[in-house]
This record gives C-alpha cells, sequence and structure tokens, in this order.
C-alpha cells in the first residue's frame, strides 16, 4: 500500500446507557475494529476512539425506572458495552464516558467561549419536542404531529433556552460538502443532507434544557439553571478524547479524524450539527463521515418494540467470536441496509467458513502431515525439472488478491474484500484438484514437486490468513500458528513476498476450524383444516368511465426511493436493474428505461416507485416494485423528488 495514511483515527458513535447493547452497537464496533487492525498492520499510527453517552432524558427517565441515580444507571450499563467489547476482540485504544471529568471541563470551556464571542445567546422557545430523539422540532416538521424522525409522539414545550447560532453557516456548510466530495460518504447521504439544507431555512440550535425538566447532564458555564443539550455534549467527545483543550501534541497528532464511523439514523447531527460545531470554534474539520445502514429482520427495521432485535451475546455464545464478526462484515454492503437471520448466518458460515477456508486449511495442513513428516517442505529451486506453471499462477492471483485489497479498504467495500479474499481460497482448492499431490505421491521420485505444490498452496493459505485477521484474529492467529509461524500477527506490508514460511519447521493440527453447524429443525404443527368462509366480495371494478374510487387510489403504496446501483441487464436492451433504498429497506427494480438513461446517472436520484406492487420476474429478474415516470413520443422521464425528502416517504 504505497499511498498509506500518515496516520489513521477512527470513532464509533457513542453509545447510549439507557439499555443493553444489541446488533447494531457491535456492527459499527467491530466495523472500527477491522479499519484500525488493518492500519495498525500496515504501520500506520493508529488511534480507535469508542464509548459511551451519558447525560440526557433518556438516561434519567431509565434510572428513575430502575430506582437507581442516572450515576448508577450508568456505572451499571457501562460494563455491558465494555465487556461486550471484550468478547468481541475489540482492540480500541481509548474508551471515553462523558461523565468523566476530563470531557465536561472541556465542554464547558467551549461552552463558555462560544458564549462569549456571542455565538450561543438566551431566547424563549415555543415548539414540539421527541423524548427518543431529544431533540426540538418546529410543527412545519411534523410528520402526521409525530416526530419526523423515529415516528413516536411528541410534546408541546415553551421555554427559555440558549442557543447555539447554527443558522449562520449554513451557506458555507452547503459550499464545504460541495467542495469536498469525501466529507460525507456514501455519496447519496452528502445529496441527502444537501436536499435538506437547501430545502428549508436552517434553525439555531438549543443547546441546553432547564434543570426544571431535565437535571441530568453537564451544567451550563454561564448559567447553573441549565445543563447542556445532550448532542452538543456528546459530539464534542470526538476532540476531547484525543487532548482538544488539554493536549495540544496529542490533538495535533490525531486530528483531523480520519472516518467518524455512524449509522444513517444520526446523519443530521453529524453532518450538520458537528461541522458548524467545529466552524464556530475554529477546528478543522474530520476527513470523512461514513454512515452505514441498518440491520434488517428479514425486510423489518430491528426494535425492541418488536422483539426482533439480535442479542450480540447470544450469536457469540451459540456460534463463536469470529464468525460473528466474519458475517456481519461480509453480508452488509456499506451504506446500505442489510437482513440478519440465523438461516443466513449458518448459511453463509458453512459455505464460506467451514466449506471453503476451514476446508482447504485442514486439507493443506494434513497432506503437509502426509507427505512432508509434519514439516514444512521447501520450494522448488528454478531449474527443478517440472512445470511450475500452475504452481506460479496461483501464487500470482494471491499477490494480485493483496494487492486489490488496499483500495477496497480505503474505499470502504469491506464486503467486497472479504469476498476476494474468499475467492482466492477457492482458487487453492481448485489447485489442489488440478495438482492432485496424492497422486503425485506415488510416482517414484516426486518428491520435490509435491513439496513445491504443498509449499505453494500453505504460502497463498499464509496471505488469505493474513488478509482475514483484521476480521477473524483469533481464528487466523490459529492458522498462522498451525503454519509454523512464530508471529502470530501479520505484517500487511510483506504479503508479496514469497517463501515467508520456514522450510523444516513444524505445523500443527488446530483441529476443525470452523465446524459444519446444521440448525435444528423446528417441529412442524399439524395443519389445521380450514374453516369454511363466506363467500368474499367482489372487487370493485372501475366505472364504464374509467373513473377509479377513492378506496382504489389509496391501496396503491407510493414510496420515494434513493438509487443505490443501477446496471443493464445482458440480452435486454431496454431494461435496467436498480438496487434502491426505501428507507427501512433495500430492494431491485427491473424498468424499462435503459434507452433514456445511462446506469451512472441514476446513481444517487430520489425517485418514486409503487412499494405494494406483487414482485415478477423481467427476464428472469425479479422486480420488487415499480418506479413512476413520465413519457411522451420518443421522450421518457422518470418523475423524480426535489428537496430534502430522503427515501421512505409517502408519496400523497
Amino acid at each position: 500500500m504505497s499511498d498509506k495514511p500518515a496516520k489513521y483515527y477512527v470513532t464509533t458513535p457513542i453509545y447510549y446507557v439507557n439499555d443493553q447493547p444489541h446488533i447494531g452497537h457491535a456492527y459499527t464496533t467491530i466495523l472500527a475494529d477491522v479499519l484500525a487492525s488493518y492500519h495498525r498492520l500496515l504501520d500506520v499510527p493508529t488511534w480507535f476512539l469508542t464509548g459511551t453517552d451519558e447525560h440526557g432524558q433518556k438516561v434519567q427517565q431509565a434510572a428513575e425506572k430502575n430506582g437507581i441515580t442516572p450515576q448508577q444507571q450508568c456505572d451499571q450499563t457501562v460494563i455491558r458495552f465494555q465487556e461486550l467489547w471484550k468478547r468481541l476482540e475489540i482492540s480500541n485504544d481509548d474508551f471515553i464516558r462523558t461523565t468523566e471529568e476530563r470531557h465536561k471541563k472541556i465542554v464547558q470551556n467551549v461552552l463558555q467561549e462560544l458564549y462569549d464571542r456571542d455565538e450561543i445567546y438566551r431566547a424563549e422557545y415555543e415548539g414540539w419536542y421527541c423524548v427518543g430523539c431529544e431533540r426540538f422540532f418546529m410543527e412545519k416538521d411534523l410528520v402526521d404531529g409525530n416526530c419526523p424522525e423515529c415516528g413516536k409522539k411528541v410534546d408541546a414545550i415553551q421555554e427559555s433556552n440558549y442557543f447555539f447560532r447554527m443558522s449562520k453557516y449554513q451557506e458555507w456548510l452547503i459550499d464545504y460538502i460541495e467542495t469536498h466530495p469525501e466529507f460525507i460518504q456514501p455519496a447519496f447521504r452528502a445529496n441527502e443532507t444537501l436536499g435538506f439544507l437547501k430545502s428549508k431555512e436552517l434553525q439555531d440550535l438549543c443547546i441546553s434544557r432547564p434543570k426544571s425538566r431535565l437535571a441530568w447532564g453537564i451544567d451550563l458555564p454561564f448559567d447553573p439553571d441549565f445543563v447542556t443539550y445532550v448532542w452538543f455534549d456528546a459530539l464534542l467527545n470526538y476532540i476531547t478524547a484525543i487532548g482538544y483543550g488539554s493536549d495540544d501534541d496529542m490533538f495535533k497528532k490525531w486530528w483531523p479524524c480520519s472516518c467518524h464511523l455512524i449509522g444513517k439514523d444520526i446523519l443530521t447531527t453529524h453532518t450538520v450539527y458537528w461541522p458548524t460545531m467545529l466552524k464556530a470554534m475554529g477546528v478543522e474539520q474530520p476527513q470523512s463521515v461514513f454512515a452505514h445502514g441498518w440491520w434488517l429482520t428479514g425486510r423489518t427495521k430491528m426494535s425492541k418494540s418488536l422483539g426482533n432485535v439480535v442479542n450480540p451475546m447470544e450469536m457469540i455464545d451459540r456460534y463463536g467470536v469470529d464468525a460473528f464478526r466474519y458475517f456481519l462484515i461480509a453480508e452488509m454492503t456499506l451504506g446500505q441496509d442489510a437482513s440478519f437471520t440465523e438461516e443466513a448466518f449458518v448459511k453463509r458460515y458453512n459455505a464460506d467458513l467451514a466449506n471453503d477456508l476451514g476446508n482447504v486449511a485442514n486439507r493443506v495442513l494434513n497432506m503437509i502431515s502426509r507427505y512432508c513428516d509434519g514439516k514444512m517442505p521447501a520450494a522448488a529451486a528454478a531449474d527443478a525439472g517440472f512445470d511450475t506453471a500452475l504452481d506460479d499462477a496461483l501464487w500470482q492471483d494471491a499477490v494480485a488478491v493483496a494487492e486489490e485489497i488496499a483500495p477496497m479498504i480505503a474505499n470502504m467495500k469491506l464486503d467486497g474484500s472479504v469476498g476476494l479474499v474468499l475467492s482466492a481460497v477457492r482458487k487453492i482448492n481448485v489447485y489442489l484438484q488440478e495438482r492432485a499431490p496424492w497422486s503425485l505421491a506415488k510416482q517414484e521420485g516426486s518428491e520435490a514437486e509435491v513439496a513445491h505444490c504443498l509449499y505453494t498452496a500453505a504460502e497463498c493459505l499464509r496471505v488469505c490468513a493474513a488478509l482475514l485477521y483484521p476480521v477473524m484474529p483469533e481464528k487466523m492467529a490459529a492458522l498462522r500458528t498451525a503454519l509454523g509461524m512464530a508471529d502470530a500477527k501479520p505484517h500487511l506490508g510483506k504479503l508479496a513476498e514469497f517463501g515467508v514460511l520456514v522450510p523444516g519447521s513444524e505445523i500443527s493440527q488446530p483441529g476443525a476450524l470452523f465446524p459444519r453447524i446444521e440448525l435444528e429443525k423446528k417441529e412442524e404443527k399439524p395443519v389445521e383444516q380450514p374453516k369454511k368462509e363466506k363467500a368474499p366480495k367482489q372487487k370493485e371494478k372501475p366505472s364504464a368511465d374509467g373513473l377509479i374510487t377513492f378506496d382504489q387510489v389509496m391501496n396503491v403504496k407510493l414510496k420515494t426511493a434513493v438509487v443505490l446501483e443501477a446496471e443493464k441487464i445482458d440480452g435486454a436492451d431496454k431494461l435496467l436493474k436498480l438496487q434502491v433504498d426505501l428507507g427501512d429497506e433495500k430492494r431491485q427494480l427491473v424498468a424499462g428505461i435503459a434507452l433514456h438513461y445511462k446506469p451512472e446517472e441514476l446513481i444517487g436520484k430520489t425517485i418514486v416507485v409503487v412499494a405494494n406492487l406483487k414482485p415478477a420476474k423481467l427476464r428472469g429478474v425479479e422486480s420488487q416494485g415499480m418506479l413512476l415516470a413520465a413519457s411522451m413520443a420518443d421522450e421518457l422521464r422518470l418523475v423524480t423528488i426535489d428537496g430534502g425528502i430522503g427515501p421512505g416517504a409517502l408519496v400523497k
């Protein structure tokens, strides 16, 4: 990786301590850990920060419900996160709690400085407040009278508060996002933020709560009757933890942040609140804010109220840490939503880990034990006297994969990088079938050829194990040890060197790295005989003049969707296959618009789709909906949405 960064600073959001951690927390933290580990293995100075957000109304309410103080609530709940991170082999360099003095002191210093410069002022406020999101909204922002973010009930509030002059930075922020395309990733999230900023006048941000309503927070230094708004407090953790205002050398070493990893539900706070706060403070902007998607159950977002939240501890206990880490990284395309089911987990585990990686490792190690007396064989000399074309090709494929991984990691294509490594693993298996060392071993004088074959396979396996180490550190360390390597940790800068494994070194048998999993079959209940029902009512038909009823119109559900991917369908000149984001799910559409739009023109567009159309197949490709377009003569144009409306909005 010739263009590796001078340093790498990655953060997760800090997590609320009002409840136990779930798969969303685990995923973001594992993702950050994989990125940090990858850079460390390249000898890039790396800092990885995570922590907990311990102030605010949700924490206070959880404490009241549990009959304890807010600090006790924090102290009891934070342990669950810290214990889970240990179980998940998370290698964070720091864990910040917003109740720590090192954080609170700097937050108050920042507030005082901004107040002294008239960036913060006091005013009367009347509007609507969402407890769950801990945010104020104007009435025009509400959706059917509810919170536009979570959809829950909001409370009417009238009170005096302090406000940050966020509105004065609206035009600056628009310009900054447009001139720094790497700032918000993926690109369609930048378009989402720009749509929000360009469609409405940005309001000043309320940064306080009166103690009469909320006592649990950091006191405003200029008014002890108020505490700091939880988001203004929490966002500052990214700089207080690395020495802002307390250790200038440390702060200069790590800031600006290389990557803030967040879930898409906190996009606005990180791409509007945070950059304007930093601008007012005179602090450089982070290099990138990357918003990943949600984990769904089927097509439904995980939710405690629905009882479909995955408990990471249970998955670890059942299937192991590394298998859990592998599934999360391999299954989600960053930026898009992904589905988690136990059936999908077992299917990928058995296919990728048990059948491919585990099987290849066992074959190579078993054959070295059998044909080379349990010692790493030696590669043949250049003039070995036998054809090494297959061996050379396999090694070059492994080297090519190692080189391709670097740009994929830089572009946050972690699922693709894992898939690439698994393709290299499968090539080792194909190579062994073609070279058939078990047959060679029966031929007299073939010892050198058998040794060269198995050494080549082992070297390629070493490369694959090194590339998968950030994802599965425990299992890949065990595999490296089995290959006779003294250093359990790889060095990614040395992957292209052939001959790293030491001939004559003792190999070992780690057993089945990934034993195959068989899901228990659920007992089928006897099918009940259906009861006789009354004859169904006849469906309403359009009237003779072609008019339809209001009820018929309301049966069609139209929703906004953002186009994530687009490609042509082989053999179909008019058809494009689209992957679209409907807010709470990802779908595939097939549309006859290829004569009017190039695939690359569609990426990031917000379109309108019929969301409740029965799936159908066009040219063998499933389409899970229909997009709307207008046509006249030979012209066709998509129905698109302007402004800040994101995916998943109902079109009425």
